[in-house]
């Protein structure tokens, strides 16, 4: 059975980390801006890098930026619409590889997150164009990172979980996953049952967690226990293998009481 962890996530800001410090997490995740992928933000980066696993851990992931100028990092952005975008999801994804196997870290990019800009989805011919699309960028990014590279779910209809045939196609093609709890609840709207399903289909492939809690209708991004996931349940399908952290939007970003709590919380459950 899986043995709840402390993983705990912060930015390279020296105030934010020494805040995450000080608990000892036994996992670190960094997410990531745009302003990281300058020459002068990859050296902070790489020395924070060093700081968390010279006082805390070597069990680390480099989250990719979620955003470029305000547009989502979707796998199948065009680069002919939005060539910029394009450009720094290659950038940013080779930058943060280069770094994980140079400090022995893991890659964490998102296969899609929403969709927010129509002009992306509507490049394509069919839906089954744009998901073939995403299958191929992900297939060259798997080949390029290794055991150092994962993908996480989203809520878009172009790289989710909880389909038991596209649960089923992601397998075959091997990816490693990293399986946020929360977006697998909300792309299920709400239905435990689902989440729980998807979790055990997906469980030989899962590497990673992020474990959060929702009410299954919108990013709410809920401590441990104040939505409506079955955690009891979540618990006996997690790969005991994997590693994970609590990714919960915390109120002061000095302060990681939410993940803290949410640790707390899991905790007594075993």
């Amino acid at each position: 059975m899986f043995k709840p962890i402390l993983g705990l996530k912060a930015s390279a800001d020296p105030q934010q980390l020494a805040s995450r410090l000080r608990y000892k997490p036994e996992v670190f995740e960094f997410y990531t801006s745009q302003d990281d992928f300058s020459k002068e933000g990859l050296k902070r980066l790489a020395e924070a890098i060093l700081q968390v696993q010279d006082q805390a851990t070597r069990r680390i992931v480099l989250h990719q930026p979620m955003k470029y100028q305000g547009e989502f990092l979707e796998m199948i952005t065009p680069q002919e619409i939005l060539p910029e975008t394009y450009y720094f999801l290659e950038k940013s994804t080779n930058d943060l590889l280069e770094l994980a196997f140079d400090h022995d870290c893991q890659v964490l990019i998102h296969g899609s997150y929403e969709l927010k800009n129509p002009q992306v989805l509507a490049y394509y011919k069919t839906l089954e164009q744009a998901r073939q699309t995403s299958f191929e960028r992900l297939d060259y990014f798997s080949q390029l990172g290794g055991q150092r590279i994962l993908f996480e779910n989203g809520i878009s209809p172009i790289f989710f979980f909880g389909d038991p045939d596209y649960d089923q196609e992601i397998l075959k093609r091997g990816y490693r996953l990293a399986f946020d709890t929360s977006h697998a609840l909300i792309k299920a709207q709400g239905n435990n049952q689902i989440l729980l399903d998807s979790l055990e289909r997906l469980k030989v492939n899962i590497h990673y967690y992020h474990l959060v809690d929702s009410m299954g209708m919108t990013h709410d991004s809920l401590t441990l226990g104040e939505g409506i996931t079955d955690w009891p349940q979540v618990l006996q399908r997690l790969n005991p293998k994997a590693s994970a952290i609590y990714e919960i939007v915390v109120k002061d970003v000095n302060d990681p009481k939410e993940q803290l709590a949410s640790h707390e919380f899991l905790s007594k459950l075993v």
